[in-house]
Parts: C-alpha cells; structure tokens; sequence
C-alpha cells in the first residue's frame, strides 16, 4: 500500500514503505502538513507482533517547500538519527494507546483498536475511551473510509475539511464550559470572512463567552479613551460581569490585546497559537531528478564505511542500527542536507555538527546553513525555551518568570495543582520583588476558594513559613493578608483569617500580639460574613495561645464580650468551643482566672440585675452567664492542679478509669478537663485524691477551692435570689449553669459544700414567707434552681428522695402561708420538660391530693394544669385524671373549683375518646348540677377555661358542648340581680367568644351563642362591648349589620 502524498506545486509523491498508521500532527505554516508515518514489519500480518514492535516507529520526514520550482529533497539524517536512538527501547502497546489519546490522535487510535481487536488483543485504555460518548460530543469533520491513510496537502486550508486536520477538539474554559479551539489557518480565516461578507445572514449567533469577552474589551476601550459615563453604563448593563478580572470572563486563555491593537492588525495575518512541529517528507524516485532511495543495508553500509574511514569515535553508536532508507546524490556518497529541512530540537543541531564537523565548510556557510532551521527565540517563550537551566537558581529563575503566564491558563478547579510549584519557587528565589508576585499569585490564584481550595493553601503557607522563618513571613505574607482584608468576596476574607491562625505560631511575638490582633479585631468588629466572622474568632483563639503580653489581657476580654454579642450562633458557638478555653488557659497561667476574669463577669451580671429592676435584659445576662459555664472546666482544673496532694500523684500501677458520666460532655475538645491537665490517666488520679481530701482531710490551706466554696458560691447564690422567678430563660440558665458546676466539682463537693448554703438560705418554714407581699425566700427564683439545677445532679434514690420532699415542703409551705405559688409552677415548669420526672412530680401531686389542709389540695389541683401538657396520655389516664376526680369531689368548693383548669388542659390536649368522655362528664356536673348555680367562682373559672381551651380542643366537643353552655351561662346571667357579678360574668363571656371568634363554627350555633352573649352585654349596659362584639360578628360572618350607635344595638 503507497501513501500518496500531494501539494499545490509539488509533483505528489509516495512512500513505498507501506504504511499501516499515518499519525497527523498539528499543521505548520504555509499550508504544510507534519504527520508520523508508521510502518508495518515484513514479516507478521500483525503490526503489533514481536517483529513488528521491533521496527523503527516512524521516519520523520518533512517539506515546507513553497515554491514549484524545487528540484529535489533530501534525507534528513537528523530524523534518521533520532529514529535510529528510538529503536533500542520497545514501547508498549498501552503506552502507544496513552500517547495517541493524550495527542488527540483519536481516529488513528481508533484504527489502532480495531486492529488490536482483529487480532484478538483487546486494550482496556482503548476500549474505555471509545465507550464512553462523552469523549466525543463536540468533535465535528469526521474522516471517511480510505482517508484514515491518505492525506492531502493543499496551499489553501479550507480545503482540508473532509481530511484528519479538520479535527475540532474542543477545549475547556475555566466555568467548565468547553469551547471550540477554532484550529483553522489564516487562508480559511480570511475565506470564511470573505463568505460572512457576502452573506452576513450565515453569521452564528455570538455565543456567550465571546460575548463576555467582547463585553471586557469594549468597557476597557472605554475606560482608555476617557468614556468613563458610558463605561459605567456599560457595567450597570451588565451587571453578571466583573470587569476588572479578565478571568471572571471564564475563556481560558491569556488576555487579548485591545480592541486598538486587534483593529490594526485585522488586516495582516495572525500567528498561530499553537505550536508546529516540523517532519521531513519522503518522495518517490522517479519524482525528484538525480535522486534515488537508498535503502537500509546500504545505508548502514556507507556509514560503517564512513567510520573508518574518517576515524570519528563520537558519531552516536544507535545511528548504525535500525535507520530507515534516507535520500542520497548520485555524484556523493555524503548525505546531502538541503534548504528545505526544518529542525525543531537542539539535539537536531548537535547531530548536524557531528556529521559537520570534518566538513571543510566556512563558519559564514555553516552558520548561514543552520539559519535555515526553523527555532524561534526571539519571543518571550522562545527565550525560556531556548535558555535551558543548568543549576537549582537557574530553575527558580525560569519558575519565577514562567508561572505568571502559567496560571491564567490553567482551570479555575485545577490550579491548587500549582500550590506547591508556587510555594516552593517563592521559598528558593532570589529575588524579593519576583517572590511577592508569586506569593500574590497564590493568594489570587483562585476567585472563590471552597473549603478544600483554602486548606491546600493554608497548608502551603504553613510549610512556606516553616521553611523561611518569621522574618520572611512578617515581610512577605502579612502583607498578601492585609490587602485582601476588605476583598469584595467573603471565601477571599475568610482565607486572610483563616490564614491569621494558621500563621501565628511562626510570626515574631510582637506582630502576633499587635498587628495580626489588630487585624483579627477589626474583621470581627466590621465583617458582615457570619462564616468569615467565624473564622476570626478562632484565629483568634489560636493567637491566645501563643500570646505572652500580659497587656493584651483587656483587649482579650473585650473581644471575648464582643464575640459573645454577635448575633450569628455559628460565632457565639465558636467563641465558647475555642476562645474562651485558650483565653481562659492565659488567664491562668497569669493567675487572673479567679482574681480578675470570673469576679469580672460577675460583676456585669450584678450591674445588669441592677438596671433591669423594670426589665431584665435577658439576652445580656444569657450572654455573661453562658461565659461563665465555660469557665468551669478551667476553673476545675486550677482547683485539681493546685490542690495540696499534688505532690502524691502516682502514675505508675493501674489507674481507674474515670466514669463515663463523671463529667458533662464537653462541647469541644479544649473543654475537655482531660485534654487541659494533660490526660486522662493524670486526671483520674487527681480525682481519686481529690475525692478523698474532701471527705476525709478537708479544705485546709486549699487557697483555690475556699475561693469557690466561700466567695463564688455566696455571691451565685444571692445573685439568684435577685432574679425574677417569672423569667423561664433566666430560671433555665441558672439551672443549667449550677447542674454543670455540681457535676463538674462532684458528688461530695455538692453534698458537703453547695446543698448546705443553699438549705441555710431556704428555712422551710412559715416565717420565712411574707404573705403580705410575697418576698419571702421561697417565692424567690432559688426554689426552682435549687431544685432543678442542684437537686438533679445525682439520680440515685437518696437524691430523689431529697428533691421529692422538698418539693412537698415548699409546696406545703406556700400554700398554707397563702404565698404566691410562682416559684412552685416554675419548679414544676423546668422539671416537667423531662420526662425523666413525670412520676416524681406525680408523686408530689398524691401528696398534696390527700393533704389534710384544703388550701394544700387547692394548690395540688392547679399544678396539674402544668403537669398536664408533658405527660403521656397512659399517665393521664392512670394517674392524673383519677387524682382529679378525687379532688372534685372534695368537700370543700374552693378545691373543686380548682380542677376546673386541669380538666380543661385535658380537653384541649388529650386524644382519646373514652378520657375525654370522662373529662366531658365532670364538666357537665359542674354546670348542671343545681348546687352550683349560684356558684359565681365555679360559672367564672368554666366560662374563662372554655375560652383558654376551646380554639384547640376537638371541634366536636367545642360546637357541641363549649358553645352551649356558653349559652346558658349567658342567658342566665341575664337574670342575675347583683350588678357586679353581671358584668363579671359578662366580661368573661366577652373575652371566651374573643377567643372563640376565629375558629370554624356553624351558623346556628355561632348565632345562639352570640344572641345570648349580647344579651348579656345589653343588660349590664357595657355598649362599648357590644359594639365590638357586632363588628366581629359582623366580620367573621357578614350576615347582621354592624351597630354603630346603642340604639342600633338595643334594636338589633
């Protein structure tokens, strides 16, 4: 098979080796093709057989001749020689495969696997990249059937279309959009003008990044020549673009000149981007006058000859084996090396000269023969690569001119594949000027880095400061970090204070504790970013740890106050995660942990109970008490480390290991006391000694815990007794803050030192309660912290015991000393919120159910109304509902009238039918029973829990039950003689059907109810009511008019 080779002006010519895979490259100038010709062995149909594999790969042979006026082409004794040196080394079939993809030589690989697949060798490479269809989606001008062997050679370009050249692989900008790569030269450049001219109707639609791209250089067109009110018209335009980065247009590609400079080169021919590698071409004999193929025996022949001959012992010992035919002159046995051989590699012009240099030819001719090879040094690339490095500076030199011109062109998803690259030539170069571009790069290498994105380069920075030591960091990173403090993306700002900690332990003491604080402060104090706010925070934190400055001290703590008040919970949770355990860990190396830090926070909750005597602020006191909660695992461990058998510790033998449940969970690591004594194993034998000092040695010249036991407890504790008992949030955070102390400072600490102040306080007895003005003690906030922050530390028996008969004492207490029951129902609250307690507080409620004194039993019957809402309904129906059965059937009316709440809690959240009946039918008897007709209280406690309970309750039980009764309560109070207790009852019914006016009910029932309540309203003369109640009515149905003046009213 010949591989006929044709140009316009050429005479075609043809190889007789036959080729089996004609590789194309890439195209050169003037219309030249360079392509790989393989040849196939003599003797094995199989091309990659053995034999085959120990062919020569190729013969590069090339042409640029341009004119039809050549005589004649030569060999080309380089590519002889470099495919002669290839010809030791047998290369795999898999790497043939890898290096034809990675070229996008796709149509010969394609060939390639069907005859490995013809041969019964199947290549997994192959066969995955041909499978999958994604390979493909773009490429366009697909070769048919004999054209994957011949090529076609013309002067004109957009001839080729059909042929392997016109091969459009598409190529990848930086948004992951791929774009045509538009390979195409300049005559079919000028040709597709020249049609688009003609027929402007044929132009494509402008595609959306070149329209980015044209965006960017007309607003900076405009931007040169002084347009600057249309330029920012412009922008506003287009507003999705960010004009001053030319990557945000997403090509990737280098900036292009601008519209000036592209306007005035529109005429002349462009060069071409890519790279050309030039091949030698053979030809045919009989095509060429005065030349013939010289095949390869003889050849070997005439160069062994040469040898001896000449004496020469430096030729390259591979040129004598395995070299394909080349062309010789008839009249010489020199090979003969003509104008039109193009040479692209240095090594090309070594092997020149060793085949020269016993040529007598002038230096003039020599240099003016070599002229003709084809190198390009004299742009900025060409330079780098002509310039080879030769020693380790030599090559940071040549990183540090080459990566910015890298950068720009790799992927936006790729480039942290430059970190190390990057880092290490700003690490090794000379130059500080070429270091902080480098290093600028790397802060700008990408737009937005994700998470992933900053850790890469943040581990960079570590190594780089590492490596190069404080100085080098304070010159030349500091500053990469303060320029993007305020940079308009918030992944750039969070990388600066992400990079503030990271970079801390390797900067001079007095820049980690003047302007890298300062820095982090500011960020904190202006960023709008909750994550880069965050960030701050811990950096922060980590800048506490290294700091030494005991100046710094204040500023610490008013950037702990600072944080604490930021309204983002990712930042308040970051404070207390790490910051306040390292700011704690420097105040107590300073000593100040228990002289200065906690004695502070005290002091602002003190200064804000004081100013909040007309209204606590709750967030604020939320704010310092939850400081102060972590502070108690470093404050445990000051205790531990500075306790008097510090000097007995033992860490040899077997150790206890600490209980699981000695502890609360710490909510991070640095909370952990382990982690701040050093390990576990020296905590547990701290904690067995310090268990056994307090139960049998006591507190003696124990400096640190007297400090807790005598100062920080007595001042708790009155602080508590400050607190409004109606605040659930503050009663909450005490609990909470005095369960973790207890359980932190242990069992014995609690029973022997806070169960003790805490009883002194709470003299459970009637003197002890004013009933006059309910100051007393125990109406104050330290019942229910008492109980549920001290109490419920320790869930043993004993520890039930104790909380149970202290609820049944206050619960006796107030009650008998007619004290309000707030610091009862809050108790009962914070308690009933676990379902842990429901029984206990079941069995306090019995106690006060079968109570001799009905002002006991009276309070026992309106706990249930709190207790019902948690409870499971199996509890209901076995323990509540009985319990209040019993009581209304008290003797006393007063207690009676007390369940009615409770029954109703019960209607609105209890499902099952058969309780709710039994609920229904104790109601009932309330209201129709005669004994209670004249009981004023009972009619005004039912009508207000109709109202409380009956939008919630089954609509069934509501339009059945509710709104009737309601209707005779309403009609008989029409014929109550006592006026005070008309408009009672009247208001009442007022504030039920307020209630009871957005719910879904039927127009008779709604009709009956309310005609009775206005009624009502009528007789006690409350206008003003009725007025309001026809315009709801009015509103609600639309079907009576509204009364606008009482005569309306009386007659409607």
């Amino acid at each position: 098979m010949l591989s006929t080779v044709k140009a316009p002006g050429l005479p075609s010519f043809s190889l007789k080796t036959p080729v089996s895979n004609p590789i194309p490259l890439l195209h050169g100038e003037g219309g030249q093709l360079a392509f790989y010709v393989g040849t196939q062995g003599p003797s094995s149909n199989n091309p990659f057989s053995p034999q085959a594999d120990a062919e020569p790969p190729a013969l590069l042979v090339s042409s640029t001749r341009t004119s039809p006026s050549v005589e004649g082409i030569s060999v080309s004794v380089a590519a002889a020689a470099m495919t002669v040196a290839l010809a030791e080394t047998r290369v795999s079939v898999d790497v043939i495969a890898a290096q034809l993809i990675r070229d996008h030589y796709i149509l010969t690989a394609l060939e390639f696997h069907t005859e490995l697949l013809e041969s019964g060798r199947e290549l997994p490479r192959l066969r995955d990249y041909f499978s999958n269809p994604g390979n493909f989606e773009r490429q366009t001008g697909t070769p048919q059937g004999d054209e994957v062997n011949t090529v076609i050679i013309t002067g004109d370009r957009a001839g080729s279309i059909s042929t392997l050249d016109s091969l459009d692989f598409a190529r990848y900008s930086d948004d992951g959009n791929r774009e045509s790569d538009e390979r195409v030269a300049e005559s079919d450049t000028q040709e597709r003008n020249k049609n688009y001219s003609s027929h402007p109707e044929t132009q494509e639609p402008i595609r959306p990044l070149e329209k980015r791209a044209l965006n960017f250089l007309v607003n900076e067109y405009l931007l040169k020549n002084e347009y600057k009110l249309s330029a920012i018209t412009f922008s506003d335009e287009n507003d999705d673009q960010d004009f001053e980065l030319w990557d945000d247009v997403g090509l990737n590609i280098p900036k292009p000149p601008d519209l000036l400079q592209i306007y005035r080169n529109c005429g002349s021919a462009l060069p071409s981007p890519r790279n050309t590698v030039d091949v030698a071409v053979g030809v045919e004999s009989g095509e060429l006058t005065g030349n013939y193929i010289t095949q390869k025996s003889d050849l070997l022949q005439q160069v062994s000859e040469r040898e001896k001959n000449s004496g020469c012992d430096h030729v390259c010992p591979a040129a004598t084996h395995n070299m394909e035919p080349v062309v010789h002159n008839k009249q010489s046995d020199c090979p003969s090396i003509l104008t039109g051989m193009s040479i692209l590699i240095p090594v090309h012009s070594h092997i020149f000269l060793s085949f020269l240099v016993h040529r007598k030819l002038s230096p003039a001719f020599q240099q003016a023969l070599l002229s003709f090879c084809k190198m390009s040094a004299d742009s900025r690339l060409g330079a780098e690569v002509s310039r080879i490095a030769d020693n380790e500076e030599s090559v940071m030199l040549m990183l540090g001119r080459c990566l910015p011109h890298i950068v720009p062109n790799v992927l936006l998803a790729k480039r942290e594949e430059l970190i190390p690259l990057i880092l290490c030539t700003a690490c090794l170069h000379p130059e500080p000027k070429e270091r902080d571009q480098l290093l600028h790069i790397l802060f700008n290498l990408i737009k937005r880095p994700d998470d992933e994105q900053r850790q890469m380069i943040l581990t960079g920075c570590v190594a780089f400061a590492r490596h190069v030591g404080p100085t080098r960091v304070e010159a030349e990173l500091l500053p990469q970090c303060w320029e993007q403090i305020n940079h308009k993306y918030p992944e750039r700002r969070l990388l600066v204070a992400e990079a503030c900690g990271a970079l801390a332990p390797y900067l001079p003491k007095e820049i980690r504790s003047s302007l890298v604080l300062s820095m982090l402060q500011q960020m904190l104090a202006e960023d709008k970013a909750d994550m880069v706010r965050e960030a701050v925070v811990k950096s922060l934190a980590i800048i506490m740890g290294y700091i030494d400055d005991p100046d710094k001290y204040s500023q610490g703590f008013e950037l702990m106050l600072l944080s604490l008040g930021d309204p983002s919970e990712r930042v308040v949770s970051a404070i207390h995660q790490v910051f306040i355990p390292a700011f704690a860990a420097w105040t107590t190396e300073l000593g100040n942990l228990q002289t200065t830090l906690i004695p502070s926070l005290l002091a602002r909750i003190e200064k804000l109970l004081k100013q909040g005597e007309h209204g606590l602020d709750e967030h604020k006191l939320h704010m310092f008490l939850s400081a102060l909660q972590s502070l108690i695992p470093p404050l445990f461990s000051v205790v531990i480390q500075n306790a008097p058998f510090t000097h007995r510790v033992n860490l040899q033998g077997d150790i206890p290991p600490i209980e699981v449940t000695r502890f609360p969970r710490p909510a991070s690591p640095l909370q952990d006391i382990a982690t701040i004594v050093g390990s576990r194993e020296t905590l547990s034998a701290l904690l067995i000694l310090y268990d056994y000092q307090l139960e049998h040695e006591g507190t003696t010249g124990w400096d640190s815990l007297l400090w807790v036991v005598n100062q920080l407890l007595p001042q708790l504790i009155d602080i508590v007794g400050r607190i409004n008992v109606a605040s659930t949030t503050c009663v909450h955070e005490f609990s909470r803050f005095f369960w973790r102390l207890c359980r932190t400072f242990g069992k014995i600490f609690t029973n022997t030192k806070v169960k003790p102040q805490f009883q002194e306080i709470l003299r459970l007895s009637e003197e002890n309660v004013d009933a006059l003005t309910g100051n007393g003690i125990l109406t104050k906030a330290t019942v229910p912290i008492y109980a549920t922050g001290v109490l419920t530390c320790y869930n043993q028996d004993e520890d039930r015991k104790l909380l149970v008969g202290f609820l049944e004492d206050v619960m006796t207490t107030l009650s008998l000393s007619h004290a309000p029951l707030d610091s009862l129902k809050a108790s009962f609250v914070e308690l009933g919120a676990n379902p842990v307690y429901h029984e206990l507080l079941l069995t306090v409620l019995w106690y006060g159910v079968v109570h001799t004194s009905a002002l006991v039993r009276c309070t026992a019957a309106r706990m249930f109304e709190l207790l019902v809402k948690g409870v499971n309904e199996t509890l209901v129906a076995q323990r509540v509902v009985p319990a209040l059965i019993t009581l209304s059937s008290d003797p006393e009316i007063s207690v009676r009238i007390s369940t009615i709440p409770a029954f109703g809690t019960i209607m609105e959240t209890v499902t099952q039918k058969e309780l709710l009946e039994r609920v229904k039918m104790q109601l009932a008897s309330f209201l129709e029973d005669p004994q209670y007709q004249d009981q004023h209280s009972l009619h005004m406690e039912i009508i207000r829990t109709f109202g409380r309970v009956g939008p919630n309750a089954e609509p069934r039980f509501r339009d059945e039950f509710v709104l009737p009764h309601l209707h005779k309560l309403a009609l008989g109070n029409n014929v109550q003689a006592t006026e005070s207790k008309r408009i009672d009852i009247a208001t009442q019914l007022f504030e039920a059907y307020s209630a009871l006016s957005c719910c879904c009910i039927l127009h008779p029932t709604l009709t009956c109810v309310f005609l009775g309540v206005f009624v009502s309203v009528l007789a006690v003369g409350v206008v003003s009511a009725g007025r309001q109640l026809g315009l709801a009515f009015q509103q609600s149905d639309g079907l009576v008019p509204r009364p606008d003046t009482p005569i309306q009213l009386a007659r409607w």
